[in-house]
């Protein structure tokens, strides 16, 4: 059996190769999962356990978050990926569960962007300067070859730091931003990766704006105002576990700003394009499958 650290697991999970096999689980008939286990933990962190398996792979993952982890200087994910063959039991491996986090995720947002997004250029506003923050700016530089990046986030010192690591690590330029207000207006492209209990977003965006709403994944968190979303076009990874989860829709929802008839599962948009007009609001609280999915590449 394989244990592989977070730099082997990084490896093994190339951002493009990721978006093409998480969309192949999407389709594959074979593939079946379990609704997400949350646990709350002290020091308000959750426990989420993720089991998933198709014919050929089963896998589980268990992933601790714990949002104030970063005053400490600690990770703010930290888990792992037990992955075997479903046929035997075997297990084949254990991939580092915080990088499949960060990849898979920002690889689902990298194929949601590929497939439904209006404008797939120009500059990117990333909102937030975790290790998602971090992801997705690798995710969209190397599969849309997006090259010019705008940073905003709460804490600026976090922010300036990331930008002068991925400057030195990728061929893009990154600018950090005191307010949104200061992002380029030409850009269409907006990536939200915070645990924010209170919306990052404007209410306004244009028609053809794209943007991948990934950090709020409880029902008291929330990154797209209700304003947005009833002007938007809603697309979610998982019906199912945005009911349950996605902040942002739950609150609008009682807000009667959104309704869940508008919003589309990624497969169906992907498969007959995205109802409506208004800007394309992708809302992601990840789901088991999606982690079957890296399982199935690093171990193919």
């Amino acid at each position: 059996m394989e244990i592989l650290s977070a730099e082997q697991t990084c490896a093994r999970l190339p951002y493009g190769e990721l978006a093409d096999a998480i969309a192949e689980a999407a389709r594959n008939p074979h593939a079946c999962e379990l609704e997400r286990v949350h646990m709350p933990l002290a020091g308000a962190g959750t426990l989420l356990l993720m089991p998933a398996a198709d014919d050929a792979i089963a896998m589980t993952k268990m992933v601790t978050v714990h949002p104030h982890n970063a005053q400490a200087d600690l990770p703010t994910i930290q888990g792992e990926v037990i992955v075997l063959d479903a046929a035997s039991g075997v297990r084949k491996g254990i991939l580092d569960g915080a990088t499949v986090t960060g990849r898979r995720t920002a690889a689902l947002s990298l194929l949601a962007a590929r497939e439904l997004a209006p404008v797939q250029s120009g500059p990117a506003v990333v909102i937030g300067a975790g290790v998602q923050a971090r992801t997705h700016i690798e995710a969209f530089a190397a599969g849309l070859g997006i090259g010019e990046f705008h940073i905003c986030s709460r804490t600026r010192a976090r922010a300036e730091a990331l930008a002068q690591e991925l400057t030195a690590e990728l061929d893009v330029q990154i600018q950090v931003l005191d307010e949104l207000a200061q992002a380029p207006a030409e850009a269409r492209l907006f990536i939200a990766v915070t645990t924010s209990l209170t919306p990052v977003l404007p209410e306004e965006l244009p028609a053809d704006a794209f943007v991948a709403a990934v950090g709020a994944f409880k029902p008291d968190m929330a990154e797209l105002p209700p304003a947005l979303l009833a002007r938007g076009r809603v697309v979610v990874d998982t019906l199912a576990g945005a009911r349950l989860e996605a902040g942002d829709l739950i609150q609008a929802e009682a807000a009667q700003a959104f309704s869940w008839d508008a919003a589309q599962q990624l497969d169906d948009a992907m498969a007959n394009g995205v109802r409506g007009a208004g800007p394309v609001l992708f809302k992601s609280v990840g789901r088991p499958l999606w982690d079957l999915a890296t399982a199935r590449l690093a171990f193919a």
